[in-house]
């Protein structure tokens, strides 16, 4: 059996990580048994994870043209199984599964790889899955996916060799969609809006709202006053504006409904079977995009104060150390700390409005 490096095809959907991609291809020669891809969900982790799971099942060590490659590629492999919360976290009962999978023996593969979403949202589970990772039978792989390694999982992780996924910088995105045929001044457009999502990129090319979107984040600082109304009426206008982000998602969701529906009337059900299932995960999705939609409008935000100090600096009229340039620097930093704070925060509105009323009061 031949131990060749994955084909490069393997990695095709995976945009602008290349050092995860490098990593994988050395990894798949002498595989361990857990991985932990680390990185927001879009940012390439669940593509690469096919195809890492195709250069660990195939016989040639990925061609990337078997019928073993082109199923793994797909998701649909026998010997791949990816497991996804049946709930807003990971549940004991989704524990239970990756235990039970992890007891079987491969079915055609000399190996059987197993991948876990959403494993910050395992935190109550965090002793379980530690124990399966602890005892792995010799012929599973782990591919356990996050966000952020949260402290209940440093154990799992320490447990684990990690693979980062972080955004994908400006330009390469940038190039990217400009090669599958997006027009340069769109793509530009698109990749600010993006934070550094590959997938959210591909779902906002087909937003018409993303340039305005772009502009009400980058007009903030010039429109905020001390003013608390003021504070309120912006928060309004972003919060409706992420809420438009959105559509292109809800609209690519039910397509994806109508298409299961007609494949499973061809099959002759009456119904599409696990259809809540399918919805309750589309509904997850939609809330998550949203969320990263505010995230990726405070990375705007942050880009135009930089910007204010650096077109300041360039006419001479600031230097370093001024009060403008500490002034901007104490606006991204409050910025950071509200993106890092909005997924874990309920109340969006509030945390919004109390960043705009203490950014009105820095005079940058």
């Amino acid at each position: 059996m031949s131990e060749e490096r994955p084909a490069p095809e393997l990695f095709a959907g995976v945009v602008g990580q290349e050092e995860a991609v490098a990593a994988l291809r050395a990894a798949a020669v002498n595989p361990v048994h857990a991985y932990l891809f680390r990185g927001p969900a879009g940012n390439g982790g669940l593509a690469a994870a096919y195809g890492f799971a195709a250069a660990l099942l195939c016989p040639d060590g990925g061609c990337g043209r078997c019928p073993t490659c082109l199923a793994a590629l797909a998701g649909t492999d026998p010997d791949l199984h990816v497991i996804r919360r049946s709930g807003a976290s990971i549940s004991i009962a989704d524990v239970r599964q990756v235990v039970s999978l992890a007891q079987r023996r491969p079915l055609h593969s000399k190996r059987q790889v197993i991948v876990v979403l959403d494993v910050h949202l395992a935190a109550l589970r965090a002793p379980a899955l530690l124990k399966t990772l602890e005892e792995p039978p010799g012929d599973t792989v782990f591919v356990l996916m996050t966000d952020e390694v949260i402290p209940e999982l440093v154990t799992v992780a320490s447990r684990s060799v990690e693979i980062a996924f972080p955004p994908v910088p400006r330009d390469v995105l940038v190039r990217w969609l400009i090669s599958t045929g997006v027009a340069p001044d769109m793509a530009a457009v698109v990749a600010d809006s993006s934070g550094g999502n590959p997938e959210r990129a591909r779902v906002t090319v087909e937003d018409p709202d993303v340039a305005a979107r772009v502009e009400l984040w980058t007009s903030v600082p010039d429109e905020l006053t001390a003013s608390g109304m003021t504070a309120a009426a912006l928060t309004r206008r972003v919060l409706e504006s992420a809420d438009r982000a959105v559509e292109p998602l809800r609209a690519a969701h039910a397509r994806e409904i109508e298409t299961l529906s007609a494949a499973a009337k061809e099959m002759g059900e009456r119904g599409l079977p696990g259809r809540k299932e399918i919805q309750d995960q589309h509904q997850r999705e939609e809330r998550r995009f949203r969320t990263d939609a505010l995230r990726a409008g405070l990375g705007v935000l942050a880009r135009a104060y930089r910007g204010r100090v650096v077109a300041a600096a360039a006419t001479g009229s600031v230097g370093v150390g001024d009060e403008d340039v500490r002034s901007a620097a104490a606006a991204v930093g409050l910025i950071t700390e509200t993106a890092e704070a909005l997924p874990r925060n309920p109340n969006e509105a509030l945390l919004l409005q109390s960043l705009f009323v203490r950014l009105a009061s820095l005079a940058v």
